[in-house]
C-alpha cells in the first residue's frame, strides 16, 4: 500500500501529513528532529494502521510541510506544539492518543496542557528536562554527533552521522529516506530549536510528568545513543503505564523502525488498555 500525502491548513501555513485506512480509536504520531512523517511507516503500514486510525504529520518546516514563515517563533517547543494542536483540532483529533518519537515526545509534553481530551500519550526517545536550567549532560549521553541536531547547515557527511545516531549501534543498513528527510529539513528549523532550549523557552517537563492526568507510556531503545534512560528512571511520573518504562530490546533511538513488532505491540496494549477503561 503507497502512502498519500495529504494536506491540511493551520493558522501559519500548510502541513502535510499521511494516515492508515483502520477507522478504529485515532493515535496522533509526532516525529523526531529532521525527521518526518514517514518515519512511521512501520505502524502506517501494519496490523497497527489496519486496527486504528493513525495520522502522522510533518512538523513545520519537514518532509513535505511547508517551512515557517516566522522560524524564530515557529521552531521552537511552543511553536511546534501550537502547531500540532491546531492540526490535531483541524483533523477531529483532539481526543486521540498522541505518541511522540524524541523531538516530537517533548513537542507533546509542551502541548499537553492543550491536549485536554487527549485519552493518553506515549513518548520514545525523549528525556523529560527542566526549563531552568535544563539539565541536558545528564538527560543525554554523550555522543559527537548529538550537537547536529542543533546545526543550521549540515554536510553529506554529518546527515549520515547524525541519522546513525537513530539506530542501534550495530545497524548495518541505514533506511535511505531518513537521509532524505533531513536534506528536505528546514535548516533554520535545527538551529532555531537549538536556541529556544533556554530558560523560560518551553514549559518544565519534569514538572508536567509529575502533574499528569492521564496515562503516559515511556519506551526506551535498551541500545539507545543518545538519551539516559537512568536518568529518566528517576524522575516522578505518577501516571506511568505499568508502573515501569517499556525497555525494547535490539534497538536504539528508533524502536518503532528497528523492531517495529515489539513496539506496535505494546502500543496496541496501551491503546486497548486506555479505550477498555473508556467503557466501563
Amino acid at each position: 500500500m503507497e502512502l498519500k500525502l495529504q494536506k491540511v491548513e493551520i493558522s501559519t501555513q500548510n502541513i502535510a501529513y499521511y494516515e492508515s485506512s483502520g477507522k478504529g480509536k485515532t493515535i496522533f504520531l509526532v516525529h523526531s528532529n529532521s525527521s518526518s512523517g514517514r518515519s512511521y511507516l512501520h505502524q502506517l503500514q501494519s496490523q497497527l494502521g489496519e486496527m486504528y486510525h493513525l495520522i502522522a504529520m510533518d512538523l513545520p518546516g519537514h518532509g513535505r510541510s511547508d517551512v515557517a514563515a516566522n522560524p524564530e517563533v515557529t521552531y521552537s517547543l511552543p511553536g511546534y506544539a501550537d502547531a500540532v494542536v491546531e492540526v490535531a483540532e483541524a483533523l477531529d483529533a483532539s481526543d486521540a492518543i498522541f505518541v511522540g518519537w524524541s523531538l516530537g515526545g517533548h513537542i507533546l509534553l509542551e502541548a499537553s496542557d492543550r491536549l485536554t481530551d487527549a485519552q493518553g500519550i506515549a513518548i520514545f526517545g525523549t528525556p523529560p528536562i527542566a526549563d531552568n536550567p535544563p539539565d541536558l549532560e545528564n538527560a543525554f549521553l554523550p555522543h559527537p554527533s548529538l550537537s547536529f541536531g542543533f546545526t543550521a547547515e549540515l554536510s553529506q557527511e554529518n546527515m549520515l552521522a547524525y541519522v546513525t545516531t537513530f539506530f542501534r549501534p550495530d545497524m548495518k543498513e541505514i533506511p535511505e529516506f531518513f537521509l532524505e528527510d533531513i536534506a528536505l529539513t528546514d535548516g533554520k528549523a535545527r538551529g532555531n530549536l537549538g536556541a529556544s532550549i533556554t530558560p523560560g523557552g518551553y514549559q518544565d517537563e519534569i514538572e508536567i510528568v509529575g502533574n499528569m492526568k492521564i496515562p503516559l507510556m515511556v519506551i526506551h531503545g535498551e541500545e539507545e545513543q543518545l538519551v539516559n534512560a537512568d536518568y529518566i528512571a528517576e524522575l516522578k511520573m505518577p501516571t506511568l503505564w505499568n508502573g515501569e518504562i517499556q525497555f525494547i530490546a535490539n534497538a536504539g533511538h528508533a524502536p518503532h523502525w528497528e523492531t517495529p513488532e515489539k513496539f506496535n505491540s505494546l502500543l496496541i496494549d496501551f491503546i486497548t488498555n486506555l479505550t477498555i477503561g473508556d467503557r466501563r
